[in-house]
């Protein structure tokens, strides 16, 4: 099994969403988060004054999948989030020795489905 993290534009959220569900994949968890590469922020006048903005948001998706559908996943999350500019995101990819569903028990790629 293999956990997938991106970090992608918050505006491509319901793309990638969509992409995922597409291809069967049916949980994820999401979270806000915010950080900076290439892109490095911008700056932005607020009530007259220049400040500069470090931290862009992002969002950050994680996905834990079988082995077999891996590269099927990277490539919807891929092509669902590209937008050709820089701060589109990355894509991390984890081992993951072990799943548990908590209410039944059921281990490994069973604790998926």
């Amino acid at each position: 099994m293999k956990k997938v993290e991106a970090f992608i534009r918050p505006s491509k959220l319901d793309d990638v969403k969509a992409a995922l569900t597409a291809i069967h994949i049916v949980g994820m968890s999401v979270a806000e988060v915010r950080g900076f590469g290439r892109q490095r922020g911008h700056t932005e006048i607020y009530r007259g004054a220049e400040y500069k903005v470090d931290f862009m948001p992002k969002i950050k998706l994680e996905v834990v999948v079988r082995d077999e559908d891996l590269e099927q996943v990277i490539e919807a999350v891929l092509n669902a989030a590209k937008t050709g500019q820089i701060g589109d995101g990355k894509i991390f990819v984890l081992p993951v020795e072990q799943a548990v569903r908590i209410r039944t028990g059921d281990t490994g790629e069973a604790a998926l489905i």
